[in-house]
């Protein structure tokens, strides 16, 4: 049972973080792009609750189930775009605190050159980051299922 949730505890806040989930849904990083930053972010940080509603939001796009199998050896698949190596590539060295460094900057750069597709891939990591912080901590966890 997870000890406590966001949304009963401070609805307000909660609602902020949801209305800039949405704000970066409707924008235009692809929608499965964003699921397998959140996925493999939740992955890391050992989020299952986020884990187990992001697999079903990405299979919910019609994406085949592979390429969930795959994601956690995404380096070695041959399942992912070039713009969806960089996002995973920059997913995890942010969700690991490690350095950005100027290579995989402009590999990112060079993937998705609007500013407003990649402020909104730099959001979202940061986001899903953050909503693992609370996931975990607090002992959320999927429901089970028959």
């Amino acid at each position: 049972m997870a000890r406590m949730l966001l949304q009963e505890a401070t609805p307000e806040v909660y609602r902020g973080f949801m209305k800039i989930a949405g704000l970066i849904h409707r924008g235009p990083l692809p929608r499965p792009t964003q699921e397998l930053i959140k996925i493999r972010a939740s992955q890391l940080n050992g989020c299952a609750f986020c884990v187990d509603h992001h697999i079903r939001d990405f299979r919910a796009l019609g994406e085949p189930e592979e390429r969930v199998h795959h994601l956690t050896v995404w380096r070695e698949s041959p399942l992912y775009t070039e713009p969806e190596r960089a996002a995973l590539a920059y997913t995890e060295a942010v969700t690991r605190r490690e350095p950005v460094g100027d290579e995989l900057w402009e590999t990112l750069r060079k993937h998705y050159p609007d500013d407003r597709e990649l402020g909104d891939l730099a959001a979202l990591v940061s986001l899903i980051n953050a909503l693992n912080l609370f996931g975990v901590p607090l002992k959320l966890r999927p429901p089970v299922r028959d």
